[in-house]
């Protein structure tokens, strides 16, 4: 184990996009490509020199070719397939071979340019993985036998205590024991506003602690941490591809084949239909080749897909594959889950029903301290937030089935629980308290009555409480687009009445279980998204046309699901569908230009109307064109 002073390394940050050795490389023969041409044109149009021009268009060959022919060689050797840079290739030397070497070199730079302009491009969208591995921190103060000490990431295990002091990042997912501070949570889940954490409170790898030292227990190893999670769906995103993008990658070496038998095609149309000379027909055939190369079909996809994917991950929307932002982008039906989706999954006192609220609040609060209940539970955490002091009770008791009793300071009974118990103690409930308990069940609220002796001192009200602005959140899909919206849950009906009555959905079905989703998401109108927290979501996530799952769910539903929502903010479904949308127009924009460049240049190139130049610029441009119109996604907020 290795050991230092306390004082840690400052935390590295968040890294701007940096060239990559490839892309630096890229970068250099473009240069020396772009000099050899320079240094050709004015050897042989200024200064007249034959042999200086030949050096600068054999430099221009060397560097602008070899890159491009080692790259074909390997598609139609290795790969088996033809590809666009066997097309350039051949193409700058048949106009080598006519003398035209300038009009060559010209197009194997403006290739050039164009691909490590992609590389560049392309670069952007990737970078993101990069920041992401760098949020972590090389290590972090560790106690141990009350001693601390430095340890390197790998040398953290579960259980470590981990000293984290304002300004540090978290090293690894932690539960906080000791202390309170704030977080910046928004290099992972892209929540701006920081987040206080208590003792209880999860923290993530890769967070910012803002203030407060605290103490925490570490949960998961380094390599299972919601950062490196996070790393690992990002990587698998840009691996997976949508049907467009599979599509054109699969005709792209038929195409390459179609478009090379064509070029002595055309050369035969037009030297022995049209007469033309050896030359003027070889070099129109050449001119073909190139405007009819489908680069910027190829890369119109891709490019638009890894844009809009960085732009998604970047506000904490996380798709697994450019597939599932495909597919989000026809979504017409949003299936949600109840609990943990649309809820918290967490108990909350709603309603306190009695003649003194806090007395009541300080009877419940003293009795439930005693029970590990998630009702009694949130009884206590309400009693803490609205600073009631629980009373003091000795001897208590939990019944089954029934709720909890004590003995208060004076002997007397208290007692705190379901109507079975206020009818063992004697309690009968007046008109009032009556009625409420009546409205507490048609809201789906579990109710807890709780006494001393023989009185009812109080009726309060719990239930799960919804997630925060989860109506503003649903109406924002709506206004998206997406205007049939179901709620599925196993709960009872009249609890799904009363959620789906306040968060504004006029259909849901209740008392589901997991087949019984599984079959309503091949009934409901597709395609069909699904959003779920739990592992009796994930059939119904594996089902749906689209998965969705919060990141507060469980393993197994981020596993199933093709989205994954970072942030637990619903609201972030709305503009991720939007995103798709448009990722999905410019991608027909991008395959329209592209295709309608080749469809009306090509037959201009045939006609003679088009020089090898211009006809380079044309599709290299285009290539560009597409390549930019999808790193503008890259600046959409989402």
């Amino acid at each position: 184990m290795t050991t230092q002073t306390l004082t840690t390394p400052r935390d590295r940050r968040e890294p701007r996009f940096t060239m990559s050795p490839e892309l630096r490389r890229a970068v250099t023969l473009t240069a020396l490509t772009l000099a050899g041409l320079l240094v050709g044109l004015t050897g042989q149009y200024l200064l007249h020199l034959p042999a200086v021009g030949w050096a600068g268009y054999v430099t221009a060959f060397l560097a602008g070719g070899i890159p491009a022919g080692r790259e074909a060689l390997h598609s139609l050797f290795v790969d088996r397939k033809l590809d666009v840079d066997l097309l350039m290739v051949l193409a700058a030397l048949g106009a080598a071979s006519i003398g035209q070497a300038a009009d060559g070199a010209i197009l194997l730079f403006l290739f050039s340019l164009s691909n490590t302009l992609q590389d560049w491009a392309m670069g952007r969208t990737s970078s993101a993985i990069q920041a992401l591995m760098n949020l972590n921190p090389e290590g972090a103060t560790v106690r141990r036998d009350g001693v601390e000490t430095w340890c390197e990431l790998g040398e953290i295990h579960i259980g470590d205590l981990l000293v984290v002091r304002p300004g540090e990042r978290v090293a690894a997912d932690a539960r906080v024991v000791r202390g309170q501070t704030s977080v910046d949570e928004s290099p992972i889940t892209g929540e701006s506003v920081p987040v206080d954490k208590v003792p209880g409170a999860e923290l993530a790898s890769g967070t910012v602690n803002l203030n407060g030292s605290v103490e925490a227990e570490v949960v998961r190893p380094a390599g299972e941490s919601t950062l490196a999670r996070l790393v690992g769906l990002m990587e698998q995103a840009q691996t997976q591809k949508s049907r467009t993008e599979s599509l054109t990658e699969r005709w792209e070496s038929p195409y390459a084949m179609i478009v090379l038998a064509l070029v002595p095609a055309v050369y035969a149309l037009l030297r022995f239909g049209f007469g033309l000379s050896v030359d003027d027909a070889w070099y129109r055939a050449m001119t073909f080749m190139v405007v009819a190369s489908p680069c910027a079909v190829v890369i119109s996809t891709p490019a638009v897909m890894l844009s809009a994917m960085a732009a998604a991950a970047r506000a904490g929307v996380l798709f697994k594959s450019s597939a599932a932002l495909d597919a989000l982008a026809g979504v017409q039906t949003v299936a949600f889950d109840k609990t943990g989706t649309l809820t918290q999954a967490r108990m909350t006192l709603t309603a306190v029903h009695a003649g003194d609220e806090g007395q009541a609040l300080a009877l419940a609060a003293g009795l439930e301290a005693h029970s590990e209940h998630p009702i009694a539970q949130a009884i206590v955490t309400a009693a803490g937030e609205r600073s009631v002091t629980p009373l003091t009770v000795t001897d208590a008791q939990a019944i089954p089935g029934h709720g909890i009793e004590a003995h208060l300071p004076d002997g007397q009974v208290a007692w705190a629980g379901n109507v079975r118990l206020a009818q063992r103690q004697g309690a009968t409930l007046d008109d009032a308290q009556q009625t409420a308990l009546s409205d507490l069940g048609a809201r789906g609220s579990s109710s807890v009555i709780v006494g001393v002796g023989p009185r009812v001192s109080g009726v309060m009200g719990v239930a799960d409480a919804l997630r925060p602005d989860i109506r503003s959140a649903l109406d924002a899909l709506k206004a998206s687009g997406v205007t049939h919206r179901v709620m599925l849950t196993g709960d009872r009906e009249e609890v799904a009445r009363t959620v789906a009555a306040e968060v504004g959905l006029s259909e849901f079905r209740a008392g589901l279980l997991p087949e019984d989703k599984l079959r309503l998401i091949g009934e409901l109108p597709g395609p069909v998204a699904m959003v779920g927290d739990g592992v009796n979501d994930a059939p119904a996530l594996a089902r749906a046309d689209l998965g969705v799952a919060v990141a507060s769910g469980t393993d197994v539903a981020i596993e199933t699901a093709d989205v994954v929502l970072m942030q637990n903010d619903l609201g972030k479904l709305a503009g991720a569908v939007r995103l798709a949308r448009d990722a999905r127009r410019t991608v027909i924009t991008n395959l329209a230009f592209a295709f309608g460049v080749i469809l009306i240049v090509a037959p201009l190139a045939v006609a003679g109307k088009v020089p090898l130049p211009l006809g380079v610029l044309a599709h290299e441009g285009g290539t560009v064109f597409v390549v930019f119109m999808g790193l503008r996604l890259l600046r959409r907020r989402v």
